[in-house]
C-alpha cells in the first residue's frame, strides 16, 4: 500500500473500506489516495513554508 507502510486505526480502517466500497471505488486504497489528493490540491500553489502553515491553521490542521 502507497509504497510503503501506513498504520491505519482498524476502526478508522473499516470506515475507510465502508465508504469506499459504497462510493464504487475500486479498492480502500484508491478511496484514500482520491482523499489525499483533494486535500494536497488546497496547499499546491502556496509561495512558503510559512503560507503554508497559515493554509493548515486555517483549516485546523494544526494550532
Amino acid at each position: 500500500m502507497f509504497g510503503s507502510k501506513i498504520k491505519l486505526d482498524k476502526d478508522l480502517l473499516a470506515r475507510i473500506k465502508r465508504l469506499a466500497d459504497v462510493a464504487g471505488y475500486s479498492s480502500p486504497e484508491e478511496f484514500i489516495t482520491h482523499a489525499l489528493e483533494k486535500e494536497l490540491e488546497k496547499f499546491e500553489g502556496a509561495e512558503s513554508e510559512e503560507e503554508i502553515k497559515k493554509r493548515l491553521r486555517g483549516l485546523g490542521y494544526i494550532s
